[in-house]
């Protein structure tokens, strides 16, 4: 029972060296920028939406 819990204990302490030791730097890439068509119309709909509520709810 002593030999096995030694060589866990040493395998893990040498399994750990190992790995640290072979830390490499991560590569980083620039992100990628994807500029969408606009709508010229999307800016007159939100408030003829709105107008559009607000009248619903003044006539109830």
């Amino acid at each position: 029972m002593k030999t096995l819990t030694f060589a866990l204990i040493t395998s893990t302490a040498l399994t750990g060296a190992v790995q640290a030791g072979s830390y490499a730097e991560p590569a980083v890439e620039a992100p990628v920028i994807v500029q969408e068509a606009t709508n010229s119309s999307a800016g007159a709909a939100l408030p003829l939406y709105l107008a559009m509520l607000t009248v619903i709810a003044a006539l109830q």
